[in-house]
């Protein structure tokens, strides 16, 4: 589960301050995918930042598992993110030089519990699930280079997936694919998030998607707003 309540964020400029986020509160439940859409330049990747806990809201809260992140150091921040957030970006952003079942394995070391560290045999089996569960077991020990667009990203969100999180925040992750990868990296985000019961925050600008998630939002100026879209099958 992921609460952000009334969350302002603004940044300075020059001797006033812009507002990036203004008052938004969203709320999304484990296992459901909320999607928000809005113009460039409305606020959606401070809202990103915030809720993933990389910046700090001016005013608000930010909840993430039960855990109130906005009074946390920038250390317990950066030690929640590595046990109950995944990432997905934009771009892949792979290891050139590792496979992509080493893409998963090296998550494990990112983690300061050694008891998670010591777990090696557990963590191969996870990386060994996830690219499974992404169809991609057979193409396990080839480097980015040798993948196409569509399947670093599936790499990419497994390797999101490795520490369990509790909440999933991705960002447009279609953007560099054509419309039929596309939709089935969104299949694989929707499945993995019902099925890895993760509460998943999707920024996107593709309109089509949005009836088929649990909710949408759209952002304009900072501001929040839920829409109706009336919800599809599949």
């Amino acid at each position: 589960m992921i609460d952000l309540a009334n969350v302002t964020l603004t940044f300075p400029d020059g001797s006033s301050r812009v507002t990036a986020i203004d008052d938004a509160t969203l709320h999304v439940d484990a296992g459901t995918t909320v999607g928000i859409t809005g113009p460039s330049g409305s606020g959606k990747s401070s809202l990103l930042a915030v809720a993933s806990t990389l910046i700090a809201p001016d005013r608000g809260t930010v909840t993430i598992d039960d855990v109130e992140a906005t009074g946390l150091t920038l250390t317990e921040r950066a030690e929640l993110r590595r046990t109950r957030i995944g990432l997905v970006f934009q771009q892949s952003n792979l290891i050139a030089s590792l496979t992509a079942y080493e893409q998963l394995l090296v998550m494990n070391e990112l983690t300061t519990d050694p008891r998670r560290r010591g777990a090696r045999a557990a963590t191969r089996e996870r990386a060994s699930e996830l690219l499974d569960a992404v169809g991609l077991s057979r193409d396990a020990g080839k480097r980015p280079a040798q993948l196409s667009g569509g399947q670093r990203q599936r790499v990419n969100i497994a390797r999101a997936l490795m520490h369990r999180p509790a909440v999933l925040i991705v960002d447009e992750p279609t953007s560099a694919l054509d419309q039929e990868r596309g939709t089935q990296i969104i299949d694989l985000l929707l499945r993995l998030t019902s099925e890895h019961d993760t509460a998943t925050i999707l920024v996107t600008h593709d309109q089509r998607i949005l009836p088929r998630l649990t909710g949408a939002h759209t952002m304009v100026d900072g501001r929040l707003r839920a829409l109706d879209t009336p919800q599809t099958v599949g």
